[in-house]
């Protein structure tokens, strides 16, 4: 996510922290590249220039005291009030790495918490709200779903489909094509019949509209005031552009907002208007989507905690280790992971059978590209070089799968007319197997000497 901006954020960073020594003009030029870099992928002129301004204050005295390495200092005053335009305080900033943020959602002390999810057409509503249970259901807080878009066809039919992918209820009506009914007392329905199910949590899909009017904030309105519900979160589509921020205020005035969810930066280069969302609303970010899909059953929750600190991190190249583990802590089994590891320390070490576990317990984690970024030091241009393709994991995992138990327990037995059928079952060529096979090899005796 913000691969072009990360990348020229990272260059210019890292010509500042080469210098032993900073003058003023070199910290102007610095900062005219990043205002450049900012504006360019769309984050709005507004947070763009007082971001800049900031940065240059605080860059004066650094300079003034002629401290040691004032590259890294500078670089660092860029992370922080990066971090702060995102949303981060002071105090968040001070926290240790991995430390507890506060949660991110506030729920009723007494019957059910009412989550509204609003926004336009084609910001990913339905398949945010449908992410977003899936991972209350991982915390323990029993979420229903409420279909309230009555006006787009089939809505409520995608939102039934989804819901049962997740294994969470849906209540309210599909719309079927019928003409528009009453919102409000559909979902004041739906959320009785969500209370006696005993849900603790429900997540209403409203209905979008093509652009902000009077008709869908009225009924917002109207459905805020029937619900009272704790939080009304806008799903913003990171691919807007600078219309993402327009949408946002129109929201906030509109409605009033607890708080944002941003999708689709996985799928865009800029997504710069995204980071506008808390400088023009003040409103915190909550989670990020990222991924199309809600998620299998066993795969890591595919809508992230946001996190500023972290997230100003990962723009700049520094990574995010914590979200790594976190990731690893939710898909991973920990008795099959240590099983592995002992398996791989062991004199024998791990067989293929071993290594296909492991690959899939990988796969869970998220697309390879994801995980790797958030690696420190991995940016657009590594994750080239590596060749992070999925495609080749299932490859891999195709090869695996056309072995006989036999053959995966004893590489060795893997005469030439095996690998040709191996390669034959799986599709691909008997190149890749052996390919495969030699960097298995180098795997399994690199981790007996670790």
């Amino acid at each position: 996510m913000f691969t072009a901006l990360s990348e020229r954020l990272t260059a210019t960073l890292k010509r500042l922290t080469g210098r032993g020594v900073l003058s003023e003009q070199d910290v102007t030029e610095a900062l005219r590249d990043i205002r450049r870099h900012l504006l360019e992928a769309d984050v709005s002129f507004e947070v763009t220039t007082g971001f800049v301004e900031r940065v240059r204050e605080r860059a004066v005295g650094v300079i003034a005291v002629k401290s040691v390495s004032p590259g890294q200092q500078v670089a660092k005053l860029v992370h922080d009030e990066l971090a702060r335009m995102l949303g981060a305080s002071d105090e968040d900033l001070a926290r240790k790495v991995g430390a507890q943020h506060a949660a991110l959602l506030q729920f009723a002390p007494v019957g059910p918490t009412v989550i509204l999810l609003v926004g336009l057409q084609g910001s990913g509503k339905t398949t945010t709200a449908a992410k977003l249970a899936r991972r209350l259901k991982l915390e323990q807080k029993a979420p229903g779903l409420v279909a309230a878009d009555p006006y787009r066809p089939a809505a409520g039919a995608q939102l039934r489909q989804l819901g049962e992918q997740v294994g969470v209820p849906v209540f309210g009506r599909a719309s079927d094509g019928s003409s528009p009914t009453d919102v409000v007392g559909l979902v004041q329905q739906a959320v009785r019949e969500a209370e006696k199910a005993r849900c603790r949590t429900v997540i209403v899909d409203t209905a979008g509209r093509l652009q902000i009017d009077a008709e869908l904030m009225d009924e917002l309105k109207a459905l805020r005031a029937a619900t009272t519900p704790r939080e009304v979160l806008l799903v913003a589509d990171g691919m807007t552009g600078q219309d993402a921020v327009r949408i946002a205020r129109g929201f906030q005035e509109g409605v009033g907002l607890t708080g944002a969810i941003l999708t689709k930066l996985d799928g865009d280069a800029r997504g710069g208007a995204a980071l506008s969302i808390h400088g023009v609303t003040g409103v915190p970010i909550k989670f990020i989507g990222v991924g199309e899909h809600v998620g299998a059953q066993h795969a890591a929750p595919q809508l992230e905690p946001f996190d500023p600190v972290r997230m100003a991190g990962r723009i700049l190249g520094q990574g995010d280790v914590v979200a790594l583990v976190e990731k690893a802590a939710a898909t991973m089994d920990a008795e099959a992971a240590q099983g592995l590891e002992r398996k791989a320390r062991s004199k024998r070490g791990m067989d293929l059978a071993d290594f296909l576990i492991a690959l899939k317990q990988m796969q869970a984690m998220g697309p390879i590209k994801q995980v790797l970024g958030l690696l420190p030091g991995v940016n657009a241009q590594a994750l080239k070089a590596v060749n992070a393709d999925d495609k080749r994991l299932k490859h891999v995992e195709a090869i695996v799968l056309s072995m006989t138990p036999d053959e995966r327990a004893d590489p060795s037995i893997l005469s030439g007319s095996r690998r040709l059928r191996i390669a034959k079952g799986a599709g691909r060529t008997v190149q890749e197997v052996n390919r495969l096979l030699e960097q298995f090899q180098q795997m399994r005796k690199l981790l007996k000497r670790t």
